[in-house]
């Protein structure tokens, strides 16, 4: 398992690295209330197609080049909220798209999505269906060349600017989990009405929203896979996303120890530099250690991911718990090490409010200790 990265792969990294001035230009701040327009810089990197079909205009990259050049996105860019929506965009939506949908439809979606020219939202949660998919009750029944859909999904990421969901519904109610099926919606099908977005604790730069389908008849060449397969589909994105959207966060550890240790050794307390107390150069070895460790296992987790390893299930499941759990607690060493200035509105107060729902989107931590114990036979 070899994670010295070749030369091309590093060229990737850096030159994400070295947008980082032009994610901080004025024009940037005042692009971001517009939504879409923020997408635009993102998608002239190639960070919008990364994984997709080069024929389409994608990278084509595996699980850990994804990861890396996610990683860089996260540490160039200021808003991690942004990173995540493309990431999300990415990975929930384009991966089953690429892997699953067929024809035409899959060549216009993916050429469209590669280039940013549209953007995708992953409708898959429900008010009484977050963890358990297998009380969804979102529906689509088969009429003719259609499927009627019927249902009102939440917390759709990317929601009031996408073009196109990836959603799921229960085709057959018999049949359990393998009656679940997916579909790639356009938005602008008659039936399709989506929500104002959510005010959120963090990562603004993702707008949210919950969107309802009502009546809304989906082209059957429109679902992903075979009917039934919307389980597999399902699982397919979040290995990726799991596995690869938490290199963003790998990114922001990144961001947070070099203006920790900027702080650290820029400010004077007691006539010494804050970096030769002993309690604050420790923190920061800590912040360390946790960031090294989880990225060796998210690097690991893709790398499997790659190679279509079995045990890439719990890999993934432990990479996801590492980073999320790291960020968030370096994000609070952050906020302490930066003192009364941490608790003011800024970046070390946006980057813990953007670290706390790592835990919880993609699958809770408690779900992913369950697949971990799961996968050793517990």
């Amino acid at each position: 398992m070899d994670f010295d990265f070749d030369a091309d792969q590093r060229r990737r990294h850096d030159d994400v690295l070295a947008s980082a001035p032009r994610w901080e230009a004025p024009r940037w701040e005042e692009a971001r209330p517009a939504g879409r327009e923020a997408w635009r810089l993102p998608a002239e990197l190639g960070l919008t197609g990364l994984c997709l079909p080069r024929e389409y205009g994608g990278g084509a990259l595996g699980a850990l080049d994804t990861a890396h050049c996610l990683e860089a996105f996260g540490r160039a860019c200021p808003d991690t909220g942004l990173a995540f929506g493309v990431a999300a965009h990415l990975l929930a939506c384009g991966v089953p798209i690429r892997d699953f949908a067929r024809g035409e439809v899959r060549a216009s979606l993916l050429a469209g999505m590669a280039r940013g020219r549209l953007i995708a939202g992953n409708a898959m949660t429900e008010e009484g269906a977050g963890s358990d998919i297998s009380a969804i009750a979102a529906r689509a029944i088969r009429d003719g060349g259609d499927y009627v859909l019927e249902g009102r999904k939440s917390f759709v990421s990317n929601g009031p600017i996408a073009d196109v969901f990836v959603t799921y519904a229960v085709t057959d109610p018999r049949a359990g989990f393998l009656g679940l099926s997916a579909f790639a919606v356009p938005r602008g099908l008659p039936g399709v009405r989506v929500g104002e977005p959510y005010e959120k604790l963090g990562l603004d730069g993702c707008q949210a929203s919950w969107v309802e389908f009502d009546g809304c008849r989906v082209p059957a060449d429109h679902r992903l896979g075979g009917e039934g397969q919307g389980g597999l589909v399902f699982q397919r994105s979040m290995a990726w996303e799991r596995g690869c959207l938490f290199g963003v966060y790998l990114g922001l550890m990144e961001r947070q120890l070099r203006e920790a240790g900027r702080r650290a050794a820029g400010r004077r307390q007691f006539g010494r530099r804050l970096a030769d107390f002993q309690a604050v150069s420790h923190r920061l070895a800590v912040m360390r250690q946790r960031l090294e460790s989880a990225r060796l296992l998210l690097y690991r987790a893709c790398w499997l991911i790659d190679r279509g390893r079995a045990e890439s299930t719990a890999a993934v499941a432990l990479s996801k718990v590492a980073v999320s759990e790291a960020v968030v607690a370096n994000s609070l060493d952050a906020v302490h090490l930066s003192g009364a200035a941490g608790y003011l509105s800024g970046e070390a107060e946006r980057h813990l409010r953007d670290a706390v729902p790592s835990t919880i989107f993609s699958g809770t931590t408690e779900i992913q200790r369950e697949i971990i114990a799961r996968e050793a036979g517990l």
